[in-house]
């Protein structure tokens, strides 16, 4: 692994002064471009009382070397490039074995190819050549995606080929914009990792998505929660419908966004709840499809309707449930059916095969193969489906 560095302009040597004999310095694992005889800037002369005080200046200047306008490079072991660092002024300190470069520009290569552009106020660059850190209002676009990193500090680990970027960080592409603790970026698998205090939101429709830890696959443009995920849709700026669950996946060139694990919805017009294990959310379209056995509560009219699986509509304020399905209203009046159509907007229910609907006061039963009404106010109908059909009534006696 080798670190190349190029000064191309030097401050003028101030005059020889006598000096102890040190050891020779050593300017990171080093090919110079220059003549090794580069003097510090800010050197002085001065007239010595002691030797021990000679020493000490001495290992001062050589432990502390500045250089103005510079180009860092690192490659790797056959050549190709893994970093360039272009700085008005640089320094490097041997104690430290570090060297700083003010207001950095340079440039992130992957397979000798270019994948971040970055600029800070400082960068530091171990001796080790293996590490890269850039501070203070850290930018890094990836010119290939147009993915841009925001943060207070940077780091690039070539071998691992992961950039992280760290302390009030943002992200910005143009299908989503996001703000977390913390992001690393695997560069060769197009991967981001989002941690702490996760917010990232999308336009089109209008989507904000909360967790601790979300992952971005961004050439499949998904993103992925492995934690508990909140996920609010917004029409002008108003939160229109919420989702949770323990676990989610946004695909962002769909809109559709899967809840998994203790997955709800909660909708504002009309206003309910629809509880399942795993839920798939189409954000554009705004339904709502589970195979797995859901429950839907309507606030308005207390009504509570389970069933094996079903689907919403949510603009035509249509819900289809399908097996088992099982109704039950705030006075305790139910109905169980094969399948069953809930129009909100009108307060009504189509219910078919095997209906049983029962009421306590008054208290009796209906038995038929169709149903339908208002199971809210207590007014069912209940036939038998065909001409040959027939509907059983039972009056239970108080």
């Amino acid at each position: 692994m080798l670190i190349r560095l190029f000064v191309h302009l030097l401050r003028p040597q101030p005059p020889t002064i006598e000096r102890t004999p040190s050891p020779p310095l050593i300017l990171f694992p080093l090919t110079l471009g220059l003549v090794i005889g580069l003097i510090a800037c800010g050197q002085q002369t001065h007239t010595a009382k002691e030797s021990s005080a000679k020493a000490s200046s001495n290992h001062d200047v050589e432990s502390n070397l500045n250089f103005f306008d510079v180009t860092l490079e690192q490659a790797d072991e056959v050549g190709r490039p893994l970093w360039k660092v272009k700085a008005k002024r640089a320094k490097y300190t041997k104690e430290k074995q570090i060297g700083q470069a003010e207001n950095p520009y340079g440039e992130l290569y992957e397979d000798g190819k270019v994948v971040y552009q970055v600029q800070g106020q400082q960068a530091d660059i171990k001796q080790d050549g293996k590490q890269l850190f850039l501070k203070g209002k850290i930018v890094a676009t990836n010119p290939n995606n147009g993915v841009v990193l925001r943060g207070n500090e940077l780091e690039w680990r070539p071998k691992e080929d992961l950039l992280i970027v760290r302390d009030q960080l943002t992200v910005t592409h143009n299908q989503m914009r996001a703000v977390a603790q913390e992001a690393r970026v695997k560069t060769r698998e197009q991967r981001m990792d989002f941690s702490g205090r996760v917010v990232a939101n999308s336009t089109e429709p209008q989507v904000q998505i909360r967790t601790e830890h979300l992952t971005w696959q961004i050439k499949e443009q998904k993103l992925i929660g492995d934690r508990p995920v909140q996920i609010d849709r917004y029409q002008n700026n108003q939160i229109t419908d919420q989702g949770k669950g323990d676990t989610a996946e946004v695909n962002l060139k769909t809109k559709i966004a899967i809840l998994n694990k203790n997955a709800q919805i909660e909708l504002l017009d009309p206003p309910m709840q629809i509880l399942s294990d795993s839920m798939i959310w189409d954000l554009n379209a705004e339904t709502i499809n589970t195979n797995t056995p859901i429950s839907v509560f309507q606030r308005a009219e207390n009504l509570h309707i389970t069933a094996n699986q079903g689907e919403m509509k949510i603009p035509q304020k249509t819900v289809y449930l399908t097996g088992k399905v099982y109704g039950i209203g705030k006075r305790g009046q139910s109905l169980h059916s094969k399948t069953l159509t809930w129009y909100l907007d009108h307060h009504l229910v189509a219910a078919n095969g095997d209906v049983v609907y029962r009421q306590i006061d008054p208290p009796l039963s209906f038995t038929g193969q169709q149903a339908s009404g208002n199971l809210d106010a207590e007014t069912i109908v209940v036939n038998g489906g065909n001409s040959n059909g027939r509907v059983f009534t039972e009056i239970i006696p108080q």
